[in-house]
């Protein structure tokens, strides 16, 4: 038999939504496997992501546990139906976890708000601004697989073109905008295609001056992605070293805190517009 694949971050995060319901419930798991007529073994494996679930399933337990959130409900039932085969499955193995991971949170997301520091955001970065970005990796990749990175970064863009795309906000740091990835001409092309995006109906960009100071979590870019219920949204924070993927609902209030006040701080998107062509003109 071969080996079960592990289970992808949205397998997850409907296995932990079902145990957070059983949890409001007050049930242990085998309370909860007595009351649903199964075993303790599918109720652990049901929430840790590894078996899967039928819609109606999901419903049953739901109700069952006492569950009276009508659009939750339908949405994590809607999540258990979904068995599609993600473009991003063709990279598994090549490609971190966590690539394949905000890929599929892309995928499924309703609204995306970013705040980027050194980075522009990875759905409106160019080929040669990604090219320029993956050659600083250490230790270097091979050239097979920035071959794979760069294919990757740039199919996740096609989530834009969706005919119902992900209403998107990126606050970008002049930090960013000023840091010329592969040169003065790469930084210019990079600069005049985050003009162009702006003007999607889906996308609002906004820039943050040096001069607007300190603001939440500036050490780190953050990508907040949103699902169908509040409870389904997820936080991505990004370090040097690596992801992190955050759905308690108190980290994803402070985390919808930060992105507030840092808006605040941001400029309005007409005037980030004059902002991002004053820096291209400088490049």
């Amino acid at each position: 038999m071969p080996p079960r694949k592990p289970p992808t971050a949205r397998q997850r995060r409907l296995g932990t939504e079902l145990r957070k319901i059983r949890e409001q419930a007050g049930l242990a798991p085998a309370e909860a496997a007595a009351l649903l007529g199964t075993d303790r073994t599918t109720i652990s494996n049901t929430e840790s992501g590894r078996f899967g679930v039928s819609g109606a399933r999901v419903r049953t337990w739901a109700g069952h546990y006492g569950c009276s959130d009508e659009a939750y409900v339908d949405a994590l039932a809607n999540m258990a139906e979904e068995r599609i085969k993600g473009w991003w499955e063709d990279y598994r193995g090549e490609l971190t976890s966590d690539a394949l991971d905000l890929a599929e949170l892309e995928h499924h997301a309703v609204g995306i708000r970013a705040v980027q520091i050194m980075h522009m955001p990875g759905l409106l970065q160019t080929e040669d601004y990604v090219r320029a970005v993956f050659a600083q990796a250490v230790p270097p990749p091979s050239p097979a697989l920035q071959r794979r990175q760069l294919s990757h970064r740039l199919k996740r863009r096609d989530v834009l073109d969706r005919t119902d795309p992900p209403a998107c906000t990126f606050l970008i740091h002049e930090a960013a905008l000023r840091m010329a990835y592969g040169g003065p001409k790469v930084a210019r092309g990079q600069l005049d295609h985050l003009l162009k995006e702006s003007d999607r109906d889906n996308i609002t960009i906004r820039a943050i001056p040096f001069a607007a100071g300190g603001f939440p979590n500036a050490s780190s870019a953050t990508h907040y992605v949103y699902g169908p219920v509040p409870q389904l949204d997820t936080a991505q924070t990004e370090t040097a070293t690596g992801s992190g993927f955050l759905d308690s609902e108190t980290r994803l209030m402070n985390y919808r805190a930060v992105l507030d006040r840092t808006e605040e701080r941001s400029l309005d998107p007409e005037s980030s517009r004059d902002f991002i062509r004053e820096i291209a003109r400088q490049a």
